[in-house]
Protein backbone atom coordinates (compact mmCIF):
# COMPACT_ATOMS: atom_id res chain seq x y z
CA UNK A 1 0.00 0.00 0.00
CA UNK A 2 1.23 3.43 -1.12
CA UNK A 3 1.16 6.42 1.32
CA UNK A 4 2.09 10.05 1.33
CA UNK A 5 3.56 11.43 3.84
CA UNK A 6 4.27 15.25 4.79
CA UNK A 7 7.08 15.90 7.31
CA UNK A 8 7.43 19.64 8.54
CA UNK A 9 6.78 20.90 4.84
CA UNK A 10 6.82 24.88 4.36
CA UNK A 11 6.31 26.43 1.38
CA UNK A 12 6.89 30.69 1.13
CA UNK A 13 6.53 32.51 -2.00
CA UNK A 14 8.79 35.91 -1.11
CA UNK A 15 6.87 37.19 2.44
CA UNK A 16 4.13 34.90 1.97
CA UNK A 17 3.86 31.66 3.95
CA UNK A 18 1.85 29.49 1.75
CA UNK A 19 2.50 26.61 3.95
CA UNK A 20 3.72 26.42 7.45
CA UNK A 21 5.44 23.46 8.93
CA UNK A 22 2.78 20.80 7.40
CA UNK A 23 2.85 17.48 9.00
CA UNK A 24 0.20 14.64 7.85
CA UNK A 25 -0.41 11.13 6.01
CA UNK A 26 -2.64 10.31 3.04
CA UNK A 27 -3.02 6.73 3.34
CA UNK A 28 -5.12 4.10 1.48
CA UNK A 29 -8.84 4.93 1.18
CA UNK A 30 -10.14 8.46 0.68
CA UNK A 31 -9.42 11.35 2.43
CA UNK A 32 -10.89 14.80 1.75
CA UNK A 33 -7.95 17.44 1.68
CA UNK A 34 -10.08 20.74 2.58
CA UNK A 35 -9.20 24.24 3.58
CA UNK A 36 -10.70 27.88 2.50
CA UNK A 37 -9.07 29.71 -0.73
CA UNK A 38 -5.74 30.47 -0.01
CA UNK A 39 -5.01 27.71 2.73
CA UNK A 40 -2.42 26.48 0.78
CA UNK A 41 -3.74 22.95 -0.42
CA UNK A 42 -2.75 23.84 -4.03
CA UNK A 43 0.97 24.66 -3.17
CA UNK A 44 0.70 21.56 -0.90
CA UNK A 45 -0.49 19.04 -3.69
CA UNK A 46 2.27 20.68 -6.31
CA UNK A 47 4.64 20.21 -4.00
CA UNK A 48 4.17 16.30 -3.43
CA UNK A 49 3.89 16.04 -7.23
CA UNK A 50 7.06 17.77 -7.71
CA UNK A 51 5.89 20.80 -9.64
CA UNK A 52 7.31 23.19 -6.70
CA UNK A 53 9.98 22.94 -4.57
CA UNK A 54 9.49 23.00 -0.68
CA UNK A 55 11.33 25.86 1.22
CA UNK A 56 11.59 23.38 4.13
CA UNK A 57 10.38 20.07 5.43
CA UNK A 58 9.47 16.83 2.43
CA UNK A 59 6.51 15.81 0.87
CA UNK A 60 7.08 11.81 0.35
CA UNK A 61 5.06 9.14 -1.88
CA UNK A 62 6.02 5.82 -1.33
CA UNK A 63 9.05 6.90 0.80
CA UNK A 64 11.04 9.17 -1.56
CA UNK A 65 9.98 12.14 -3.23
CA UNK A 66 8.16 12.50 -6.67
CA UNK A 67 11.06 12.97 -8.76
CA UNK A 68 12.52 9.97 -7.33
CA UNK A 69 10.45 7.50 -8.23
CA UNK A 70 10.95 5.00 -11.31
CA UNK A 71 7.94 5.23 -12.78
CA UNK A 72 5.67 8.47 -11.76
CA UNK A 73 2.83 7.70 -13.85
CA UNK A 74 2.47 4.00 -12.58
CA UNK A 75 2.64 5.23 -9.09
CA UNK A 76 0.69 8.52 -8.95
CA UNK A 77 -2.08 9.91 -10.97
CA UNK A 78 -2.90 13.37 -11.06
CA UNK A 79 -6.09 15.38 -11.68
CA UNK A 80 -4.83 19.37 -11.06
CA UNK A 81 -6.58 21.68 -14.08
CA UNK A 82 -9.50 20.17 -16.17
CA UNK A 83 -8.13 22.28 -19.49
CA UNK A 84 -5.43 20.60 -19.30
CA UNK A 85 -5.87 19.07 -22.67
CA UNK A 86 -5.18 20.60 -26.18
CA UNK A 87 -8.43 22.01 -27.74
CA UNK A 88 -7.56 20.57 -31.30
CA UNK A 89 -6.95 16.91 -30.08
CA UNK A 90 -9.24 14.30 -29.80
CA UNK A 91 -10.18 12.43 -26.72
CA UNK A 92 -8.45 9.09 -27.44
CA UNK A 93 -5.44 10.66 -29.11
CA UNK A 94 -4.94 12.85 -25.90
CA UNK A 95 -4.96 9.84 -24.16
CA UNK A 96 -2.73 7.53 -26.81
CA UNK A 97 0.04 10.38 -26.59
CA UNK A 98 0.04 10.57 -22.78
CA UNK A 99 -0.04 6.90 -22.46
CA UNK A 100 3.30 6.81 -24.96
CA UNK A 101 5.04 9.21 -22.76
CA UNK A 102 4.37 7.21 -20.12
CA UNK A 103 5.33 4.05 -21.00
CA UNK A 104 1.84 2.74 -20.47
CA UNK A 105 0.50 -0.39 -22.81
CA UNK A 106 -1.96 1.30 -25.63
CA UNK A 107 -4.51 -0.90 -24.21
CA UNK A 108 -5.19 1.15 -21.19
CA UNK A 109 -6.86 3.77 -23.52
CA UNK A 110 -9.70 2.02 -24.38
CA UNK A 111 -10.08 0.43 -20.62
CA UNK A 112 -9.78 4.14 -19.28
CA UNK A 113 -12.54 5.63 -21.71
CA UNK A 114 -14.98 3.12 -20.65
CA UNK A 115 -14.25 3.36 -17.08
CA UNK A 116 -15.09 6.94 -17.17
CA UNK A 117 -18.12 6.82 -19.93
CA UNK A 118 -16.14 8.43 -22.58
CA UNK A 119 -16.01 6.11 -25.47
CA UNK A 120 -18.53 7.64 -27.60
CA UNK A 121 -16.64 10.71 -27.42
CA UNK A 122 -13.33 9.85 -28.06
CA UNK A 123 -13.31 10.79 -31.50
CA UNK A 124 -14.37 14.34 -30.77
CA UNK A 125 -12.13 16.93 -30.37
CA UNK A 126 -11.39 18.02 -26.65
CA UNK A 127 -12.44 21.96 -27.87
CA UNK A 128 -16.10 20.05 -28.08
CA UNK A 129 -15.87 19.08 -24.96
CA UNK A 130 -18.27 20.62 -22.07
CA UNK A 131 -16.79 21.28 -18.48
CA UNK A 132 -17.95 17.89 -17.57
CA UNK A 133 -16.46 15.68 -20.32
CA UNK A 134 -13.28 17.55 -20.23
CA UNK A 135 -12.96 16.87 -16.24
CA UNK A 136 -13.65 12.68 -17.25
CA UNK A 137 -11.06 13.29 -19.73
CA UNK A 138 -8.78 14.83 -16.85
CA UNK A 139 -9.14 11.60 -14.90
CA UNK A 140 -9.20 9.19 -17.42
CA UNK A 141 -5.54 10.34 -18.50
CA UNK A 142 -4.89 10.23 -13.96
CA UNK A 143 -6.08 6.27 -14.59
CA UNK A 144 -3.93 5.30 -17.09
CA UNK A 145 -0.87 3.90 -15.41
CA UNK A 146 -3.19 2.01 -12.57
CA UNK A 147 -2.00 4.39 -10.33
CA UNK A 148 -1.38 3.49 -6.57
CA UNK A 149 -1.99 7.24 -5.97
CA UNK A 150 -4.37 9.51 -7.07
CA UNK A 151 -4.13 13.34 -6.63
CA UNK A 152 -7.90 15.17 -7.66
CA UNK A 153 -7.61 18.72 -7.16
CA UNK A 154 -11.55 19.95 -8.11
CA UNK A 155 -12.67 16.53 -9.54
CA UNK A 156 -16.66 17.26 -9.30
CA UNK A 157 -16.05 20.48 -10.99
CA UNK A 158 -18.38 20.74 -14.31
CA UNK A 159 -19.98 17.68 -13.62
CA UNK A 160 -23.93 17.51 -13.25
CA UNK A 161 -25.44 15.39 -10.53
CA UNK A 162 -25.54 12.21 -12.41
CA UNK A 163 -21.97 13.05 -13.14
CA UNK A 164 -21.10 13.67 -9.50
CA UNK A 165 -22.91 10.45 -8.27
CA UNK A 166 -20.42 8.34 -10.95
CA UNK A 167 -17.51 10.23 -9.49
CA UNK A 168 -18.53 9.38 -5.98
CA UNK A 169 -19.07 5.87 -7.02
CA UNK A 170 -15.83 5.62 -8.65
CA UNK A 171 -13.69 6.85 -5.86
CA UNK A 172 -15.52 4.14 -3.10
CA UNK A 173 -14.17 1.77 -5.96
CA UNK A 174 -10.43 2.98 -6.01
CA UNK A 175 -10.50 3.35 -2.23
CA UNK A 176 -11.66 -0.59 -2.11
CA UNK A 177 -8.91 -1.56 -4.22
CA UNK A 178 -6.47 0.02 -1.49
CA UNK A 179 -5.83 2.89 -3.71
CA UNK A 180 -4.77 6.01 -2.03
CA UNK A 181 -7.00 8.67 -3.18
CA UNK A 182 -6.97 12.20 -2.38
CA UNK A 183 -9.44 14.34 -3.14
CA UNK A 184 -9.44 18.30 -2.79
CA UNK A 185 -13.14 20.12 -3.13
CA UNK A 186 -14.90 22.80 -1.56
CA UNK A 187 -18.10 20.66 -2.13
CA UNK A 188 -18.48 19.58 0.99
CA UNK A 189 -21.53 18.30 0.94
CA UNK A 190 -20.68 15.52 -1.71
CA UNK A 191 -17.65 15.31 0.12
CA UNK A 192 -18.86 13.83 2.98
CA UNK A 193 -20.53 11.06 1.44
CA UNK A 194 -17.24 9.75 0.10
CA UNK A 195 -14.05 10.29 2.32
CA UNK A 196 -12.86 8.05 4.72
CA UNK A 197 -10.55 10.88 6.48
CA UNK A 198 -10.04 14.78 6.39
CA UNK A 199 -7.31 16.85 6.87
CA UNK A 200 -7.76 20.62 7.12
CA UNK A 201 -5.82 23.31 6.73
CA UNK A 202 -5.78 26.96 7.43
CA UNK A 203 -3.80 29.85 6.70
CA UNK A 204 -1.20 27.10 5.93
CA UNK A 205 -1.34 25.43 8.85
CA UNK A 206 -2.82 22.06 10.08
CA UNK A 207 -5.84 22.48 12.00
CA UNK A 208 -7.39 18.97 11.64
CA UNK A 209 -6.05 15.42 10.72
CA UNK A 210 -8.34 12.61 11.43
CA UNK A 211 -11.21 10.17 10.20
CA UNK A 212 -14.29 11.99 9.22
CA UNK A 213 -16.05 9.80 12.44
CA UNK A 214 -13.76 11.71 14.59
CA UNK A 215 -14.43 14.92 12.95
CA UNK A 216 -18.55 14.44 12.84
CA UNK A 217 -18.08 12.96 16.58
CA UNK A 218 -20.14 15.20 18.44
CA UNK A 219 -23.11 15.53 16.07
CA UNK A 220 -21.79 18.05 13.33
CA UNK A 221 -21.41 17.88 9.76
CA UNK A 222 -18.45 18.36 7.88
CA UNK A 223 -19.06 21.88 6.67
CA UNK A 224 -20.10 23.02 10.49
CA UNK A 225 -16.46 21.27 11.77
CA UNK A 226 -15.03 22.96 8.41
CA UNK A 227 -16.39 26.49 9.47
CA UNK A 228 -15.09 26.09 13.15
CA UNK A 229 -11.80 24.90 12.27
CA UNK A 230 -10.76 27.46 9.78
CA UNK A 231 -12.82 30.51 11.19
CA UNK A 232 -10.36 33.71 12.16
CA UNK A 233 -10.80 33.30 15.70
CA UNK A 234 -9.43 29.40 14.92
CA UNK A 235 -6.17 31.00 13.27
CA UNK A 236 -5.75 33.41 15.80
CA UNK A 237 -5.60 31.48 18.55
CA UNK A 238 -4.16 27.87 17.03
Amino acid sequence: MTEVALRALSKSFGPTRAVDDLTADFVPGVTGFLGPNGAGKSTTLRVALGLVRPTGGQALVDGRPYVELARPLRTVGAVLESGACHPGRRGRDHLRLAARLGDIPERRVDEVLDQVGLTDAAGRRVGGYSLGMRQRLSLATALLGDPEVLVLDEPANGLDPAGMAWLRGLLRSLAAEGRTVVVSSHVLAELAQSVDRVVILGAGRLRFDGTMAELTAYGETLEAAFLRLTAPAAEVGA
